[in-house]
């Protein structure tokens, strides 16, 4: 009985640090803890933008694109999506968006996949 009692214990424990494990994996992603996935759903008022480089960029689209590129990876990451892909977002329009939203500290070439960003 101790025995099993004891195994039980460990058995806990083992279970304890590895979910303590992945969630420090988790916050190590390119956009901290959240998905670029998740993180593309902010970008909806970019949506017309992102398919139509002669579109306006709005100022709420702007926003969202400001905070999330603090992190360019993060930023590269939403754009080369699932969610963008599937949304018709075009990532060779979409990298242009920090540039027609004027953001001065835009990660000027850092390079998304195949793309550069302007």
């Amino acid at each position: 009985m101790a025995a099993a009692l004891k195994f039980m214990c460990v058995m806990g424990l083992i279970v304890l640090v590895s979910i303590a494990g992945l969630e420090r994996v988790d916050a190590k992603g390119e956009c901290g803890k959240s998905s670029p996935d998740n993180e593309a759903m902010k970008l909806v008022p970019c949506a017309e933008a992102a398919q139509d480089e002669n579109a306006a960029v709005s100022p709420s689209c702007c926003a969202q694109v400001r905070n999330i590129g603090q992190i360019p990876s993060c930023l590269c990451a939403v754009m080369l999506s699932n969610t963008a892909k599937s949304s018709g977002i075009k990532p060779e329009i979409a990298i242009t968006i920090p540039k027609r939203c004027n953001i001065a500290n835009r990660p000027v070439g850092y390079k998304c996949g195949a793309y550069t960003l302007p």
